[in-house]
């Protein structure tokens, strides 16, 4: 599977489909000698090649000396980002990405990914334009597909995808290969071909563009956190099944090596491949030397992978078209609309996004990642407080996270009510809503209460999270009632109102069975 697909991915990313191989060769050794996976099979996937081709379009001419030599230091710029983070165990950051985000941005690469393809697989010369205008025009100019192309296309899928039926292990991708030099060199193909593929080992070099550098780092970070969240996934699932540790750290470093490998013989960014994987897992891989092999008999065809040269290009095109159109799935962003409107706006803004930016797909990613964070921001901000009226007393009960930002909502709940019962005489704030509360938003409950304390009015503070107990002890002091309550609770005193739930769920109330002020 690696050969062919890497041969295909390298002419996604707009590389001599040579370099694939440079790509397959060291890598998975370099991975293998820090992965924490057993299974994980490291080399071009489709996302890190379009993101490739993303970034460096508008660099060089695709395909040009100068283009290869940016495509290499794009890979060392990844390594050594992935290898920072794991160093500095930040494997964490990989989650970043909310899943609304990774589903639009997969599902948009997906489509380009095939749209790239198309003309390709139909043997079209189509002009010059956006990845999707070309595939329209592809599709729609009928006179002008290549009949061989097409049959050639044909017959790849239906062997990567009938050979998935007849067995998971069938070598659809493999036999593809073998079919369409056959077709080329028995029945004389005329269309576009590898071409020249060099024998011999990767060469080994530093002689790069380095001062492109600065202009590399935001889509080589952008290639080392998306294009590792699917490794991370393949090695979290498979882990899962064998009851095994895995290390986010350790994986980012094992991709970290894999990269700098890649950038150092030749290749362009690299990555964990989940088919490739799956295949490993189902043929018996048990170690993470596994890949090791792999990479060992891509060096062995080096030597002979002159024999790909007669190889058409159409089949290459409908490999890495097979590959990727079952990661178009609308179904999952149409249950995002049922789930969470905030959510399924992220996940929309982010498919259409990857879409209008492309090729400069890494800008979509980035835009996902700060409108979700926006989202996120916005719903801890609206903290909701809840009032109601009680003769003279008003009960306020906020919901939500009480932090610098959302603490002004409660002292405008206060001062909206009071102007409203000026009659009010006891104040009770019931905190049991709330999922946590910051430094910050303690200071801001302490001068709401002090304010309110010094209007005359009588305040109690009831159904403390457990996980707040102490920064309010540190602000609202210990002469607070409920607070020395929550102290003597550890001594083996009891507090109403820092009383822990029962096995049913609820407060106990305090001696005489009346309910304490939001406690039941």
């Amino acid at each position: 599977m690696l050969i062919p697909q890497s041969l295909a991915l390298a002419d996604l990313a707009g590389l001599p489909a040579f370099r694939g191989l440079y790509a397959a060769a060291l890598p998975p050794l370099a991975a293998a000698l820090f992965a924490s996976s057993r299974y994980l099979q490291t080399g071009p996937v489709a996302m890190t090649s379009l993101l490739t081709f993303g970034a460096l379009s508008a660099l060089a001419p695709v395909q040009s000396p100068r283009y290869v030599g940016l495509a290499a230091l794009l890979a060392i710029v990844v390594g050594l980002a992935r290898v920072a983070l794991g160093m500095a165990r930040l494997g964490w950051v990989a989650y970043l990405m909310s899943r609304p985000i990774l589903t639009g941005f997969t599902t948009g690469a997906a489509l380009l990914i095939t749209a790239s393809q198309i003309p390709t697989a139909l043997g079209v010369d189509a002009p010059e334009g956006r990845l999707l205008g070309r595939a329209w025009w592809a599709v729609t100019h009928v006179g002008q597909w290549e009949l061989a192309s097409v049959f050639l296309a044909a017959v790849t899928v239906a062997l990567v995808f009938g050979g998935r039926r007849v067995h998971p292990l069938f070598p659809g991708v493999l036999a593809a290969v073998g079919f369409g030099l056959a077709f080329s060199v028995l029945v004389g193909y005329g269309g576009e071909m590898v071409g020249g593929v060099p024998a011999g080992l990767p060469p080994l070099t530093l002689s790069l563009p380095w001062a492109e550098v600065p202009s590399l780092v935001v889509p080589g970070v952008v290639i080392a956190l998306v294009g590792f969240a699917e490794p991370a996934a393949i090695a979290r699932t498979y882990a899962t099944q064998d009851r095994q540790r895995w290390s986010p750290d350790r994986e980012f470093i094992s991709q970290g090596a894999a990269n700098l490998a890649a950038g150092l013989s030749g290749g362009f960014p690299v990555g964990g491949s989940f088919a490739r994987t799956s295949v490993n897992k189902l043929s018996g891989g048990r170690s993470r030397w596994s890949g090791a092999v792999t990479g060992v008999a891509v060096l062995a065809f080096l030597l002979v992978a002159g024999v790909l040269a007669p190889l058409p290009r159409a089949v290459l095109g409908a490999i890495v078209i097979a590959a990727v159109v079952n990661l178009i799935q609308f179904r999952p962003l149409v249950r995002f609309n049922r789930y969470s409107t905030p959510q399924a706006l992220v996940a929309w803004t982010t498919f259409a996004a990857t879409l209008i930016l492309a090729p400069r797909i890494e800008r979509a990613v980035l835009l996902g990642i700060g409108l979700g964070v926006f989202v996120h921001l916005w719903r801890e901000l609206r903290l909701h407080v809840s009032t109601r009226i009680e003769g003279t007393t008003l009960r306020l009960a906020p919901k939500g996270v009480l932090f610098f930002a959302s603490a002004p909502n409660l002292a405008e709940a206060l001062l909206r009510e009071l102007a409203a019962h000026p009659d009010t005489e006891r104040v009770v704030v019931d905190l049991s809503g709330l999922g946590r509360i910051d430094y910050t938003g303690a200071i801001a409950l302490k001068e709401v209460t002090d304010d309110a304390r010094e209007a005359g009015l009588n305040v109690e503070v009831v159904g403390v999270p457990p996980q707040a107990r102490r920064v309010l002890l540190r602000v609202l002091g210990s002469d607070w009632p409920l607070l020395r309550g929550t102290s003597g609770a550890s001594k083996g005193a009891r507090s109403s109102s820092t009383e822990p739930r029962s096995a049913e769920g609820q407060r106990r109330g305090p001696p005489g069975g009346e309910p304490e002020a939001g406690g039941w």
